[in-house]
């Protein structure tokens, strides 16, 4: 071999190195940027009550104020106990902001502020709960459902004409949901020929693993109570560390349909030991002291768990008073964070995650 060429042989082996480490860098580059773009857009958002009369003034400056970019707006119809009828949109007594007109300002001022919106019509089931309705018969099985779908899709029909950007097509209907699949996949179908937007579910805490439709939402839907921890006023650390079982027991399910999970529902009372089974301190609210800090650490510890999930979407706070209209009479103790040491900390969860 000649010599020339033989001392030129390590220069040749030392570019050859350094190409092929400088493929494989910008390889994982590319990787890197894959990934990031593929990341799940975090939404920041507060369930709004909706007011009983006009506004009084601008309710989304306030939304603003807190670092919220969605606001959940929430049409509610009631299907009274052993009936089987869905009743909405009954102007001589249902609130302003459950009404059309109200709900379409509400979405144009939310668009207005560069607030995105999902619309989540829930039906309101007075001494019972939404989860609980069931019927032995098929006749009312058949005209709730009928009804129910007529209330679905006039709400629909605004969200396309408003476009809105996300719709979701129920609440918390444990037993329906497994018990009448087939209503539920054609009324999604029926919703998908006349709205173009995101689409999920809002199911209960103890319900998203049994949901068979998820397969046809773009989100799973969690009202996210878990029952935490049962101290007065428990700290971050130690509920960050109660939210490690809930988390892993979700990513099952959105391991199996491989789609993002939304917290269409997430909140806590302000009051002692928020962060253990709301609805029933909900029922004694009269009993119990007002909290804040349990309030602002049990925000604080869920967005700092959820937050390490790639697979999380975010979440709407349970609940959100436009210009303070529409409350119980205890704002103090509701799930609220309005004027309470909450407000701050969501502002910064919202910003940070």
């Amino acid at each position: 071999m000649n010599k020339q060429i033989t001392n030129f042989l390590p220069f040749i082996g030392m570019i050859i190195i350094v190409l092929f480490f400088s493929t494989c860098q910008q390889k994982n580059t590319n990787t890197s940027t894959q990934t990031d773009s593929k990341k799940i857009e975090r939404l920041h958002g507060l369930n709004f009550v909706a007011p009983p009369k006009e506004f009084p003034q601008n309710p989304m400056p306030a939304v603003q104020a807190v670092a919220a970019d969605w606001i959940a707006v929430i049409p509610y119809g009631y299907t009274m106990p052993k009936q089987n009828k869905v009743i909405y949109n009954v102007e001589k007594w249902q609130w302003w902001g459950e009404t059309p007109v109200g709900v379409k300002e509400t979405i144009r001022l939310a668009h207005e502020a560069k607030l995105n919106v999902m619309f989540k019509p829930q039906v309101y089931f007075p001494s019972s709960w939404s989860g609980y309705l069931d019927f032995e018969k098929e006749e009312d099985w058949q005209q709730w459902e009928s009804d129910y779908t007529n209330y679905i899709m006039t709400f629909v029909k605004i969200a396309a004409e408003q476009n809105v950007e996300m719709f979701c097509v129920g609440t918390e209907f444990k037993i329906s949901v497994t018990k009448r699949e087939a209503f539920w996949r054609k009324l999604i179908k029926d919703i998908k020929a006349q709205y173009k937007g995101k689409l999920t579910y809002a199911s209960n805490w103890d319900e998203y693993p049994i949901v068979p439709f998820w397969d046809e939402l773009d989100y799973i839907g969690v009202n996210a109570y878990f029952p935490l921890i049962n101290e007065k006023t428990p700290n971050v650390e130690n509920l960050i560390r109660m939210w490690k079982t809930p988390l892993d027991n979700i990513k099952i399910t959105q391991q199996k349909f491989k789609k993002p999970v939304l917290f269409t529902e997430y909140g806590y009372l302000t009051v002692d030991g928020c962060a253990y089974n709301s609805w029933e301190l909900e029922a004694k609210i009269n009993e119990l002291s007002i909290n804040e800090q349990a309030q602002a650490n049990a925000i604080d510890a869920l967005w700092k768990a959820a937050g390490q999930e790639d697979w999380w979407a975010g979440g709407f706070l349970w609940k959100w008073f436009p210009n303070m209209q529409g409350h119980e009479g205890y704002p103090e103790k509701d799930y609220t964070p309005q004027g309470k040491k909450a407000a701050a900390v969501l502002k910064e969860n919202h910003n940070k995650f």
